[in-house]
C-alpha cells in the first residue's frame, strides 16, 4: 500500500487560494508574545534615553570647543594669577597699584618712550624660617640676585622688602616652584626706550616708582601721570635725529674729541627736530651710565661761541644803522688795549668790507664793527636776542650764561665779545638766536612739544624783514666763499657760519690746545626751513685736516653731511642752483672790494677812541651810513636805514643778569669775569676764533 503522494511544489499553500494571499483585502495576522512585546517597549525607551544623552554630550563638548576657539584664536590670554591663602596670620602690606604713565612719542607717532606692565617680587622677612637657605635657592633659580645681598633682605622685622623689579613669566615660574612661603609677587609698571640711546638727554629717566628724574620725563611728569592714555607728542623726528647722532659721533672719532653737540631746529616754529649730546648713553640703563654721559652739552654746557658770534654783531650793525654792504673795516693792524692785543687769525692785513669781516672771519673787522655801537646798545641787542639769560625749553636742566655784569660790559668786553669771548652761552642760545637772524627777525623760544601745522608761534622781533633777508646773503657767501665750505650741500643752498674758541680753564685764562669747533647754519636760504648747529669739544687736528683743527676743518662737514641725509627725510628736494629766482634771493649785491683802496685809509690808533655817552635806555643811533664820533666816515654813500626800536631791560631780564653776575662771582671771584677772560689770553696770542 503506497502513502500519500508528495505535495506539487507550484502547487498554492494549503487551504489558501492564490488569488486571496495576494488580494486587497485579505490580511496575515501576526500573533507576537507578550514577552516579545515587553522587551521591545524597554528597547524603545532606552533608545530615547540614548539620543537625549548623546545631544547632551554634543552640546557640552560643543561649548567646550568653542571656549577653546575663543580663549587660543579669537582673545588669547594669560593665564590669571590665583592668590596664595596665607598660611602665617601675619600678612605682607599691600602695595598700591603703580600709576599708569602716558607714552612719549616723536612727531610722527613712533614710540620713545612707554610703561609696560611687569612683575615685582618681594618678600615678608617675617615669614622667612631661614634667610640664608631662602636666599642660596633664590639665587640659584634668578641668577641675576646676589645671595649675600639678598640674607639681609630676607632677614629681620620688617614685613616688606623688593627683591627683584622686573621678572619674566619663566622667572616667575622658577620662583613658583621653590615652594617658599614668604615670597610674593606684584603687578607694576617699567618705563622701556625702544630706541636706545637715541634722545635720551631730551626723554630723561624715571626712577624705579616711575617718578621722572630728568628731561621731558621730570618737566612734564604730572602731565605724563595724569593722562596715561595720551601720548605726550614731541617735536622729535627720530630719522633726523639718528642721522644728526652719527654724523656728530663720527666727528668726534675723526678728529679725536672728548664729546660733542647737534640741533636741528624749525626756524619758522622754534621746534627742535634733533638734539644731540655726545658721549650719550642707554636710556634703559641709566645705573650705568656716568656723569659726562648725563651730561647735557646742547643746554647745560656754556662754551664761548667763538666766531658764531659775529653773525649777531653784524645784525646789530645793520639794525643800529651802524654799518652796511659798503662799510670798510680796519684789518691791518693790531688792536692794541692796554697791555692786551686783539689780532686775526691767519688775517688778510688789509680793510675788509662788511661781507669779508664774515667770510675772512676777522676779529679785528669784528670789533671795529661794534666799536660803531658801543658797550651799551652790544649789551642791550644780545639781551633781547635772548643770549643773557636762561633759555626757556621744557627741560629742568638749562644753564644760565655767563655773561659780564651791567656796570662791568666795558669797552674791553664790547671787543671780545664782538667775536665771541668773553662770554660764555650753551649751543641752544646759538642756534636759536641764528634762527631769528633768517626766518624774517622774529625771535621764538624753542620747544620740544610738536605744533600743530599751521598753528603760528608768537614771538619777539628783534631785527627788520629787510636786515633778515641781509643776513641769509651774507651766511650764504660764508658758505660759497669762506670758511663754511665743507658745509654746502648742491641744491640745498646752506650758509652759516664756523666758530673756533679756546677753552677757559676752572680759575680763568684759557687752556692751550683745548677748543670748542662749531657751526651754525640755516638751508635753503633763499627760504629758511631750518636750522643746524653742530660742534665737537676738544678736536685734534690729524693728517686729513693738514694739521689743522678748526670749524672750518672739522664742524662744517659734519654739518654737511647731516643736510644731505635729512633734507629729502624732511620732504625737501634739491633745487638747480642756477635758477634766477634763487640767484636772486642767495646773491649778495653790491660787494664792495675795498683792497685797492686799502693804502688810502687812515691808520687806526693803538687805542680805539672811547665811544660817546650814551642813555643806557634809549640808544643813540648815528647817522645812517656814517661812523661814530671820533672815527672817520668809510662810506660816505650808505643809503638811510630805519631806526630801530629802543631796546629796554625788563625787570624780569634784569633779575636774570644778577643772576649770572652772582654765578659768575661764585665760580670765579670776579665781577668782571668776561673781560678778564676776554682779555687775558690776548696778552700771549688770540684764540683761533677766525676759523
Amino acid at each position: 500500500m503506497s502513502g500519500p503522494a508528495a505535495p506539487d511544489p507550484n502547487a498554492a499553500p494549503g487551504h489558501r487560494p492564490f488569488g486571496e494571499a495576494r488580494g486587497t483585502e485579505a490580511r496575515a495576522v501576526v500573533r507576537v508574545a507578550q514577552p516579545d512585546l515587553a522587551r521591545r517597549a524597554v528597547l524603545e525607551r532606552s533608545r530615547g534615553r540614548l539620543v537625549l544623552a548623546a545631544a547632551g554630550f554634543g552640546v557640552l563638548f560643543g561649548a567646550v570647543g568653542l571656549k577653546l576657539t575663543h580663549a587660543t584664536l579669537i582673545d588669547p590670554r594669560e593665564p590669571r594669577r590665583i592668590a596664595q591663602r596665607e598660611t602665617v596670620p601675619i600678612a605682607p602690606p599691600v602695595a598700591e597699584p603703580t600709576t599708569g604713565r602716558a607714552a612719549i612719542t616723536d612727531r610722527n607717532g613712533e614710540i620713545l618712550a612707554v610703561s609696560l606692565p611687569v612683575t615685582a617680587l618681594y618678600a615678608n622677612p617675617r615669614q622667612i624660617e631661614n634667610p640664608a637657605e631662602v636666599a642660596a635657592r633664590l639665587s640659584r633659580a634668578l641668577p641675576q640676585l646676589d645671595r649675600e645681598r639678598l640674607i639681609p633682605r630676607l632677614s629681620g622685622d620688617r614685613q616688606f622688602s623688593y627683591l627683584a623689579r622686573a621678572l619674566t613669566p619663566r622667572e616667575v615660574q622658577a620662583v613658583n616652584n621653590l615652594g617658599v612661603a614668604g615670597l610674593h609677587f606684584e603687578e607694576s609698571e617699567r618705563r622701556y626706550y625702544p630706541q636706545g640711546r637715541a634722545a635720551v638727554h631730551v626723554l630723561g629717566n624715571v626712577d624705579v616708582d616711575g617718578q621722572g628724574l630728568s628731561g621731558l620725563e621730570r618737566y612734564h611728569d604730572e602731565r605724563l601721570r595724569a593722562r596715561p592714555d595720551t601720548a605726550l607728542r614731541t617735536s622729535l623726528d627720530i630719522r633726523v635725529q639718528l642721522a644728526l647722532r652719527d654724523a656728530v659721533q663720527r666727528a668726534i672719532e675723526e678728529y679725536t674729541g672728548i664729546g660733542g653737540a647737534g640741533v636741528v631746529m624749525d626756524v619758522q616754529t622754534g621746534e627742535v627736530v634733533a638734539m644731540v649730546s655726545l658721549p650719550d648713553y642707554d636710556a634703559s640703563d641709566i645705573g650705568a651710565a656716568t656723569a659726562d654721559q648725563r651730561f647735557n652739552r646742547v643746554t647745560v654746557g656754556v662754551y664761548e661761541p667763538g666766531s658764531t658770534f659775529k653773525l649777531f654783531t653784524a645784525a646789530a650793525a645793520l639794525e643800529y644803522g651802524t654799518g652796511n654792504l659798503s662799510s670798510s673795516y680796519n684789518a691791518a693792524q693790531p688792536i692794541r688795549y692796554g697791555r692786551f692785543t686783539i689780532s686775526d687769525y691767519r688775517g688778510k692785513n688789509r680793510w675788509l668790507s662788511f661781507p669779508e669781516m664774515l667770510i675772512h672771519s676777522s676779529n679785528l673787522a669784528a670789533a671795529h664793527m661794534a666799536q660803531g655801537f658801543g658797550p651799551q646798545r652790544q649789551r642791550d641787542f644780545l639781551l633781547r636776542m635772548g643770549m643773557l639769560q636762561r633759555q626757556q625749553i621744557e627741560l629742568t636742566e638749562t644753564a644760565v650764561p655767563i655773561v659780564p655784569p651791567a656796570a662791568g660790559w666795558r669797552e674791553i668786553n664790547m671787543f671780545t665779545i664782538a667775536f665771541g669771548h668773553g662770554i660764555s652761552v650753551t649751543p641752544l642760545h646759538v642756534v636759536t638766536g641764528v634762527t631769528a637772524l633768517v626766518n624774517g627777525g622774529i625771535l621764538r623760544s624753542p620747544t620740544l612739544l610738536a605744533v600743530p601745522p599751521g598753528t603760528t608761534r608768537e614771538g619777539t622781533r628783534v631785527i627788520s624783514e629787510r636786515n633778515s633777508d641781509l643776513m641769509r646773503r651774507l651766511m650764504r657767501v660764508v658758505v660759497t666763499e669762506g670758511s663754511g665750505k665743507g658745509a654746502d650741500v648742491p641744491g640745498y643752498f646752506v650758509g652759516g657760519k664756523t666758530g673756533t674758541a679756546q677753552k677757559t680753564g676752572p680759575r680763568g685764562g684759557y687752556l692751550p690746545n683745548k677748543r670748542i669747533a662749531a657751526f651754525v647754519g640755516a638751508f635753503p636760504m633763499n627760504a629758511p626751513r631750518y636750522a643746524v648747529y653742530v660742534m665737537v669739544d676738544e678736536p685734534n687736528p690729524n693728517a686729513r685736516s693738514h694739521g689743522f683743527a678748526t670749524a672750518g676743518w672739522v664742524a662744517a662737514p659734519a654739518a654737511g653731511s647731516v643736510i644731505a641725509r635729512i633734507a629729502p627725510v624732511l620732504g625737501l628736494v634739491p633745487e638747480n642752483p642756477q635758477a634766477p629766482e634763487i640767484l636772486a634771493a642767495t646773491a649778495l649785491p653790491g660787494r664792495a672790494a675795498p683792497a685797492a683802496a686799502a693804502a688810502a685809509r687812515p691808520a687806526a690808533p693803538s687805542r680805539p677812541a672811547a665811544a660817546p655817552a650814551r642813555s643806557p635806555t634809549v640808544p643813540a643811533i648815528a647817522p645812517s651810513g656814517g661812523a661814530p664820533a671820533g672815527q672817520p666816515n668809510l662810506s660816505p654813500a650808505t643809503p638811510a636805514l630805519p631806526a630801530p626800536r629802543p631796546l629796554r631791560v625788563t625787570e624780569a631780564q634784569e633779575t636774570e643778569i644778577l643772576r649770572a653776575q652772582e654765578i659768575t662771582r661764585i665760580r670765579f671771584g670776579l665781577a668782571a669775569q668776561a673781560a678778564t677772560l676776554g682779555a687775558a689770553a690776548l696778552a700771549e696770542a688770540a684764540p683761533p676764533a677766525a676759523r
